[in-house]
């Protein structure tokens, strides 16, 4: 903390841009646990070691069930003990548990170090990044969310790229373990030396604001925002409109891109034509990151959910037709442009109903909903398709899912605080 509050005093720059850089790290590095770096491990893990591939997706499910239940503990943790503690904890543990797959030949083993991972990839760091990038900026609070989003694409893309290189030329005993060491040297020194709580700890307001001179140049003056605590929030239906929709788009978002390159193979697309459509969804979900920001900022957190399922719900649609080299990458790249809202807007949206004071715990409360829907989606996807032989019936449900959404975010107005009824009670 000394560190940190020396150069938040000297930065020629607003300090919160430093947070975000901090806390980008740790959303670049967790995508050591993401499904589609383990997607390019599964091959030569079951060539070399004998597991079924069923055995190896296990894992992930694993871990993504724990996350559901780690999460009220983290948000807990991030408002009591600080992200800070949360993400550099949680990124020694990642890089641990990511170098010790490099020795984990037995399935036991395997399940324990990387359903490890998923848990920090899903709970500690998604909640513990968001909160703090949210905590340091208010008006500006939906292009830094934004740019954090651009920081996990950025790792989406890079981390299975490295995997396949080293795999490639040195097997994939030595991909994890430096896949392992990329996550502590990139994320652990940023996140454990230069994160802060909140501006007002090192003497700054939120945005780079400067004091009010009319209140004696005290720093502590932030700007007027709702302070809710978690149970006030618990007792209003934003909140729980907000995570239950929010988790029926993860269903859309599991269920389509889990298996979105299975879809196109069975319409007759080739395998490479297959994974340039899913390179597709991710780099549109990277550059819509900042678009999304920057339309948060400016229209209600409620409408822009609504437009963002609106876009899932129509590129849904348009999937089920998708039997072209041109229709597979355009139709991908809009779903993926649609998932970048998905993971900024909701974060911004959180912090502007309910403020600062408790955001770590009504986050750690609303995330089991995301993960519960990427657990769902995924699964309902393959279950129509053993059914029905196909995706056709499961794309549709989407849409309808993606419809429904929209109807109901928009009912999600923001609530009156006690303080607020009180206020204007008497004017």
């Amino acid at each position: 903390m000394a560190l940190a509050e020396r150069l938040a005093r000297r930065s020629p720059i607003y300090y919160g841009w430093v947070i975000l850089a901090a806390a980008g790290s740790s959303m670049v590095v967790r995508n050591a646990a993401a499904s589609l770096t383990i997607a390019v491990f599964i091959f030569p893990l079951s060539d070399e070691l004998g597991w079924s591939r069923t055995l190896i997706a296990g894992a992930a499910s694993l871990g993504g069930v724990l996350a559901t239940l780690a999460s009220p503990v983290i948000g807990w943790l991030v408002d009591k003990y600080g992200a800070r503690l949360v993400l550099a904890s949680s990124i020694f543990i990642l890089g641990l548990s990511t170098m010790s797959l490099a020795w984990a030949t037995a399935p036991v083993v395997f399940y324990l170090a990387y359903a490890t991972g998923r848990v920090i990839f899903a709970s500690p760091i998604q909640i513990g990044a968001s909160v703090v990038v949210s905590r340091w900026f208010i008006r500006t609070r939906g292009r830094a969310n934004g740019l954090l989003s651009l920081s996990h694409s950025i790792g989406m893309v890079s981390f299975p790229v490295i995997a396949s290189l080293i795999i490639a030329s040195s097997g994939w005993r030595s991909a994890w373990f430096v896949l392992g060491l990329m996550v502590w040297i990139i994320a652990l020194l940023p996140v454990s030396l230069l994160i802060v709580q909140r501006p007002e700890d090192v003497g700054l307001l939120p945005d780079g604001d400067t004091p009010d001179p009319s209140t004696g140049g005290d720093a502590t003056t932030v700007v007027e925002e709702p302070e809710w605590t978690s149970k006030q929030a618990m007792r209003t239906s934003a909140l729980w409109i907000l995570a239950i929709g929010i988790g029926l788009l993860f269903v859309m978002q599991s269920g389509i891109n889990v298996h979105m390159a299975a879809y196109f193979r069975d319409q007759g697309l080739s395998a490479s034509v297959a994974g340039l459509a899913l390179s597709f969804n991710a780099g549109f979900m990277g550059v819509s990151s900042m678009i999304w920001g920057w339309l948060v900022d400016r229209l209600p957190a409620r409408v822009t959910l609504a437009l963002v399922a609106l876009i899932m719900a129509i590129a849904s649609v348009l999937l089920v037709a998708a039997d072209t080299n041109a229709e597979a990458l355009g139709y991908s790249g809009l779903f993926g442009f649609g998932v970048g809202g998905l993971l900024v807007v909701p974060p911004v949206a959180f912090a502007n109903y309910f403020g600062r004071r408790s955001l770590g715990v009504i986050r750690g409360i609303a995330e089991p909903f995301t993960s519960m829907g990427q657990a769902i989606g995924a699964l309902l996807s393959g279950a129509i398709f053993d059914i029905t032989g196909s995706y056709m019936i499961a794309f549709m449900t989407f849409a309808v899912i993606g419809g429904a959404t929209m109807i109901l975010v928009m009912m999600a107005r923001p609530p009156k605080h006690v303080s607020e009824v009180a206020k204007a009670q008497k004017t």
